[in-house]
């Protein structure tokens, strides 16, 4: 991750369209799974700020969370936040014991890595949960799709889902639910990255920069019937992003 881009984050997080509508998805596939279960720890790689940590924290009070970056610029934002459980790492070797967490979160974080150092993480993933363990995963998908932005933030890897499903079997994991999202979007995403950077010879740069309110809730209101749907177990075929519910299928030795 470019180190500048936490600061662009934490700027906009709270209030941007498209943290808006990814958070209300998350909620979309984890309340079922966790909601009910009285207790648990839980584990966020690639926490960045660390506001989502904090919103897992309170939306699940009986879990414990733990939370890990490479980046120490995310993980000062996120330790201002008072998280505690804080850790720096990388997810290809992640500091903690076998069999420790009961669920993990991995957000953005494959699409740093190169395409043969994706398996080797999901590995890591699969070595800390716990037998039967859940894991979520949201990875940029479709490198027609790579834009300035993905430039500015040293993206490397964007994932298909029928080669990407074949890649978390063989580490370990039973997909339970997938889908890809940000889809209804789509058309607006090809013509900006494809047409019209291209055609203005745009720089690299953030693409988390304030619209104006009445945008943003429109463009919100895309994301959130998304989120709706998603909710109600339905999937999109197609889309800027892909999720991914699996169990972790390792038995215990």
């Amino acid at each position: 991750m470019n180190p500048s881009e936490f600061a662009n984050i934490a700027a906009t997080e709270d209030a941007f369209w498209w943290f808006q509508g990814m958070n209300r998805m998350l909620w979309s596939f984890l309340d079922a799974h966790l909601k009910a279960q009285t207790n648990g720890r839980a584990l966020e790689v690639g926490c960045g700020t660390g506001w989502v940590s904090e919103q897992f924290g309170m939306r699940y009070p009986r879990w414990q969370i733990a939370s890990m970056d490479l980046a120490p610029e995310g993980l000062r934002y996120a330790r201002g936040r008072g998280l505690r459980a804080l850790a720096q790492g990388d997810i290809r070797h992640l500091p903690y014991a076998s069999q420790t967490f009961d669920a993990l979160l991995a957000l953005d974080v494959i699409a740093h890595l190169e395409g043969e150092e994706v398996g080797g993480a999901l590995e890591e993933f699969a070595r800390v949960l716990r037998p039967g363990g859940l894991l979520l995963l949201r990875a940029s998908a479709f490198d027609l799709l790579r834009s300035r932005h993905s430039i500015f933030v040293h993206e490397r890897t964007r994932v298909r889902r029928n080669s990407f499903l074949p890649t978390l079997e063989r580490s370990g994991f039973e997909p339970i639910r997938h889908t890809y999202a940000n889809s209804l979007l789509l058309p607006v995403a090809l013509l900006k990255f494809r047409v019209w950077e291209p055609l203005t010879n745009s720089v690299p740069q953030s693409g988390l920069q304030r619209v104006p309110p009445l945008l943003n809730a429109t463009l919100r209101q895309f994301l959130f019937a998304e989120a709706a749907w998603i909710r109600r177990g339905g999937s999109f075929p197609v889309g800027q992003s892909l999720w991914v519910l699996a169990n972790n299928a390792e038995s215990a030795p």
